[in-house]
């Protein structure tokens, strides 16, 4: 009699990784690679440039139609040394590859803006070092919030479009002397646009902690003059509850409360966890007794709350960026369009 139900496939050991053959990083090689880098190539070295850490499935929503496509290019990108990549260890099964920027997609990124490559900031052993982040799950969780929303947006006969995305890192350097926010975003959809902060919340953070954010939250407000929802996702029930208890009880104490229009939702919201522009979103304060919005819908729970972001999609700061290399427009949410392989 079988006594073990464990699944065959999850007893398996990791396989061993082939080796894969990589060229020598030099100034032929970049020379051969502004010949064979497609648009497509350019801007997910952007993408990977801004948001630090990328998995594969996460890559494949936002810039290919399918799995095979997209592995192909991806180990083409590997062996060219434009993107670099790792896999983290998992008892059971194994998580997808993940990928970061590589020295000679840095090097395209540098000279494609006309700067050194040595002002781009880039540090090749930072970004392999990511694997060993402790940031490495809290990172990729929330950069999959917003490559979702792409992932919908490029969905046939999608009314949706992720206008901008902003990465941590990019908030920091612009807000960071108040607040960093886990990302900035800004989504379209019939007619209507809703810009929103986003606080990802992995379970690891102490509620008092996250609700002491809203101060800060309230004073961005005042420095930019621009009111920005806040959406903070949880990820339980149990914990939105808590956390929305918590945050109530800091909300009321702030002097302008209606300066921090908060939103929750957890991960059992919806079916998808990680799905932002489903109907998932409970207004924070005490009116906030109705349904949960769609993402598209988050103007409804605020309507005294005009939109307020410039069209070209740069927002007051806070500070100047603290930092002595140049700051470089962040990149397009949305992919271009690829004619030499539609089919991919």
């Amino acid at each position: 009699m079988v006594s073990n139900p464990t699944p065959q496939r999850q007893l398996r050991a990791h396989r061993p990784e082939r080796p894969v053959a990589r060229v020598l990083n030099s100034a032929e090689h970049h020379a051969w690679l502004a010949r064979h880098l497609t648009d497509r190539d350019r801007w997910l070295c952007r993408m990977l440039f801004e948001h630090h850490v990328l998995t594969s499935t996460q890559i494949i929503d936002i810039a290919f139609t399918g799995r095979r496509g997209a592995n192909l290019r991806l180990r083409s990108l590997y062996q060219w040394g434009v993107v670099a990549r790792f896999q983290p260890h998992r008892d059971r099964g194994s998580h997808p590859m993940y990928y970061v920027l590589d020295t000679a997609g840095a090097v395209a990124l540098a000279r494609e803006d006309g700067i050194d490559p040595k002002e781009l900031g880039y540090s090749r052993e930072r970004e392999i070092g990511r694997a060993f982040s402790l940031q490495l799950a809290h990172t990729v969780g929330c950069n999959g919030l917003f490559t979702t929303l792409i992932r919908r947006a490029r969905q046939p006969g999608a009314a949706g479009v992720l206008a901008a995305w902003w990465s941590a890192a990019r908030c920091g350097r612009h807000w960071g002397d108040i607040v960093t926010p886990d990302g900035y975003g800004r989504w379209r959809e019939a007619g209507r646009e809703a810009e929103f902060f986003v606080e990802f919340d992995f379970g690891t953070e102490q509620l008092s902690r996250l609700a002491g954010k809203l101060a800060r939250y309230e004073r961005l407000a005042e420095v930019t003059g621009i009111t920005t929802p806040v959406l903070v996702w949880l990820p339980s029930a149990r914990r939105e509850v808590n956390a929305r208890r918590a945050m109530a009880e800091a909300l009321r104490g702030l002097d302008r409360p209606a300066r921090v229009p908060v939103a929750t939702s957890s991960g059992e919201a919806a079916a998808d966890p990680l799905d932002m522009a489903a109907p998932r979103w409970r207004r924070l304060d005490e009116s906030g007794t109705a349904g949960r919005v769609a993402l598209a819908d988050l103007p409804t729970l605020w309507p005294n709350l005009r939109a307020s972001a410039p069209s070209g999609g740069q927002r007051p700061t806070a500070a100047t960026p603290a930092t002595a290399r140049p700051e470089v427009a962040p990149p397009s949410p949305m992919p271009p369009p690829d004619p030499a392989h539609p089919w991919r």
